[in-house]
């Protein structure tokens, strides 16, 4: 039986393309006006500054801010990773996040009105994930949430997980873990959880389905995976 469920954020809840590829665009822009430079930026965080999109290995998609920073720097020797990391998640907090296929809050409350815990582990920084769980009116519905830097490290390590755990006092083999990348799937692993990937983010079926349990198209399938498992 599932008792809990933690949500990744990006890629998961919100849709990644529509909700970051304007935020890298900005970003960038902010950081060089020239185009050609803008272009070399974005290749060093795999985004493709004329497609304003990314390229499937881009640490933006599942690394932390920090390694986001840290890639970045190394294209700009003059700033240091600590202003960058701030300017970034100065940027993500103010990103607008576009809702992945599902109108979120009406799913979310059918969740917990099964009994289920809910929390979510993003390796994004905690506070632009408070903001953007806000800004959609979803924070009431989250027993926990975690960013890379909230003290419990970032996927695809455990430690997000097994917090969430401790915090609603679910044993780990009763939690899912819903996510869009192998970092989700493999801090589930882990963690001992369900592992539920989604293809609402960059990667594809045939990427995910060996390190799943399941695949779903969208959380929207949620609720029908876990009548299985009543």
């Amino acid at each position: 039986m599932i008792r809990a469920v933690i949500f990744d954020k990006d890629g998961t809840l919100f849709d990644f393309r529509r909700s970051w590829g304007d935020w890298a665009g900005r970003l960038l822009a902010g950081l060089a006006a020239d185009p050609q430079e803008r272009a070399r930026l974005g290749a060093a965080v795999g985004f493709d500054t004329l497609a304003c999109d990314f390229h499937p290995d881009s640490p933006v998609i599942a690394g932390t801010s920090a390694e986001v920073a840290a890639a970045l720097q190394a294209a700009l020797p003059d700033w240091k990773a600590e202003a960058l990391l701030a300017r970034i998640n100065a940027a993500a907090a103010e990103a607008q996040m576009v809702p992945a296929v599902v109108a979120l809050r009406p799913l979310l409350e059918a969740l917990r009105a099964r009994g289920l815990a809910l929390g979510l582990a993003t390796n994004d920084a905690e506070a632009p994930a408070e903001a953007h769980l806000a800004a959609h009116g979803l924070r009431d519905l989250f027993d926990f949430v975690a960013g890379y830097d909230s003290g419990y490290g970032g996927k695809p390590a455990p430690g997000q997980l097994l917090a969430f755990a401790q915090a609603v006092g679910v044993v780990p083999g009763e939690i899912a873990m819903v996510g869009d990348s192998l970092h989700d799937l493999e801090a589930a692993q882990a963690a001992g959880m369900a592992r539920v990937a989604v293809l609402t983010g960059i990667a594809k079926h045939e990427v995910l389905a060996p390190h799943a349990d399941v695949v779903l198209a969208d959380i929207g399938d949620l609720p029908g995976w876990l009548d299985t498992k009543a």
